[in-house]
């Protein structure tokens, strides 16, 4: 019997075997099963992680942009009255031109000097000044040629001869050109 008996427990062994590889078999797919679902939670936290913080630079640049046009809103508030004045400026200006030949005239000439440098006083006070142009070389960012002319000499070209109309800066920008005549 004790051969009966090991025969017995070497198939009760076997069989054993069989049932632990038998489980083992679902235990692995489902352990692969796992791996898989962690990597693509994994893969998943890392794109929600990018989105996140594409977000947040998205917002960054956009309060960035926001700061930067409200200085400039401030920094160039004056800008649109400022140029709206200057045909007041221009026609003043005109105005002064015409010859006083009476008594009357005179005294609207001078209310009108005096109303014209309130005017230009108002204007450099908030940030307006002229274009220094007459004289000067031409430059395109602060001069509009409207006419060119034979230079007199070398020294003369490329310069400003005539300024037929003022031109006006407001802070680091060009409110209006100077219109000016150019030896050539």
């Amino acid at each position: 019997m004790p051969q009966e008996d090991q025969e017995k427990q070497a198939k009760a062994a076997e069989a054993d075997k069989a049932g632990v590889k038998e489980a083992a078999k679902p235990a692995d797919v489902e352990l692969d099963q796992l791996k898989a679902e962690v990597a693509a939670l994994t893969q998943k936290n890392k794109d929600l992680e990018d989105k996140y913080l594409r977000s947040q630079a998205e917002i960054q640049n956009a309060q960035r942009r926001y700061s930067k046009e409200r200085a400039d809103l401030v920094k160039y508030e004056s800008q649109r009255l400022g140029k709206d004045i200057l045909s007041s400026v221009d026609n003043l200006e005109r105005a002064l031109q015409v010859k006083a030949d009476d008594e009357a005239s005179r005294q609207l000439k001078k209310g009108i000097e005096m109303t014209l440098e309130g005017l230009v006083r108002a204007l450099k006070d908030n940030g307006i000044e002229e274009i220094k142009a007459d004289g000067e070389k031409f430059d395109p960012t602060l001069h509009q040629a409207v006419q060119s002319v034979p230079a007199e000499n070398d020294d003369q070209k490329g310069h400003v001869v005539q300024v037929l109309q003022k031109g006006y800066v407001y802070k680091d920008r060009t409110l209006r050109p100077a219109m000016v005549v150019v030896a050539q």
